[in-house]
């Protein structure tokens, strides 16, 4: 290996053990691994990926990802997109509970387990299934300010997703309801409200309902998807001229309130912001979400199999942006675009810039230390 090299590794693992918790994110078997192979176990807390299948066997890609290479942990969906049909992790209760099992005796660190649950349209445990559905956002802003309602489906979606195993939910939506006929927000009922001051109020509850019965927060679609008039699955929406600061209240109120354990950014594109998408920008999440809303928990990117992000940049770029702008987890769904592997391959990608020092190690200490905090408050 060469001095250069050699030395960056070195800082890089001199700077884990302050910010990882070996109980947290190292195993204690790595301690007797290479220089190399700590690191890379180490890099792949920064990853969370989806999978095809309802169980774990041996050799399946969800088995090796998370008792080799580490990985933060997974996502779950009950459709897959490119076989367009149900059933790709979610068909029963009794067969996730057993899966989410599974998933946590592999995984050589505490997995976040996540799921889409939010209400309404959006429900990756359906009735169908044999799930409780809840109602959608829209539907529960109709109440006005009594949040009582929000409350109790907050509180039902948590505590049936902690029945399951799942400890992460990627909700609540506080997109403020801008423009009715949006795509993905608006269109699909998932804003509480055209008024900001509900939508943080209604977030805020089912936030509480969520932590309640122990489930992690994820707020999205930050710094506001509401007013697009695309889906950012299909390209990348312009809110230019769109968009309005209001559509940050709702995101400084439960940040204040330290209700937001996780934050995930928006593919959207603002000339006003910058000339990158939002979720791959230093402006937005180190300027408008870390410095302006005083947010230093875990930022995880919207999918970046996305269209309005990988129809536009390789793999390799999307990943450096998003960690350069200040993204602490990547996400890729790998449902909009299945590839088994994608979790080494992302993996390749971090270590080789890790060594090289493009990724330089006080910035990966950040993100670390970032998902070592919010994994001990799921212990």
């Amino acid at each position: 290996m060469p001095d250069i090299t050699r030395r960056t590794l070195l800082r890089l693992l001199a700077a884990l053990p302050a910010a990882l918790p070996l109980c947290a994110c190292l195993p204690k078997h790595v301690n007797a691994a290479s220089p190399e192979e700590r690191l890379r176990r180490a890099l792949g807390q920064l990853l969370l990926v989806g999978f095809r299948g309802t169980d774990a066997p041996e050799g399946s890609p969800q088995a090796r990802d998370l008792a080799e290479l580490n990985v933060a942990g997974l996502v779950l969906f009950d459709y897959d997109t490119v076989l367009k049909q149900y059933g790709r992790n979610i068909q029963s209760p009794e067969q996730l509970a057993r899966l989410t099992a599974q998933l946590r005796k592999l995984s050589a660190t505490p997995p976040l387990l996540a799921v889409d649950q939010e209400g309404g349209r959006v429900q990756r445990l359906k009735q169908r299934y044999g799930f409780l559905e809840t109602p959608s956002a829209a539907a529960l802003g109709l109440a006005g300010a009594d949040t009582s309602a929000t409350l109790a489906a907050g509180r039902d979606v948590g505590a049936q997703l902690a029945r399951m195993g799942l400890n992460v939910d990627f909700a609540p939506v506080l997109d403020v309801n801008r423009n009715p006929h949006s795509p993905a927000i608006g269109a699909v009922d998932r804003s509480f409200s055209a008024d900001p001051a509900l939508v943080a109020a209604h977030g805020a509850a089912f936030a509480r309902g969520l932590r309640s019965q122990g489930v992690l927060t994820c707020v999205k679609h930050f710094p506001g998807h509401g007013s697009a008039r695309e889906d950012s699955h299909l390209g990348l929406p312009d809110v230019t001229g769109l968009w309005s600061p209001v559509e940050l209240e709702p995101f400084r109120e439960l940040i204040r309130a330290n209700l937001a354990d996780m934050v995930m950014t928006a593919h959207l594109f603002n000339s006003e912001w910058d000339d990158v998408p939002a979720s791959l920008s230093q402006r937005v999440i180190g300027g408008m979400l870390r410095r302006d809303l005083g947010f230093d928990g875990v930022v995880v990117s919207d999918d970046l199999n996305m269209e309005a992000v990988a129809g536009r940049y390789g793999l390799e770029e999307a990943m450096l942006m998003a960690l350069d702008a200040g993204c602490d987890l990547l996400l890729f769904g790998n449902n909009l675009r299945y590839d088994p592997d994608i979790a080494p391959k992302a993996l390749d990608i971090l270590c080789r810039n890790a060594l090289s020092g493009r990724l330089a190690p006080d910035r990966l200490q950040r993100s670390f230390a970032r998902i070592a905090r919010l994994k001990t408050r799921m212990l």
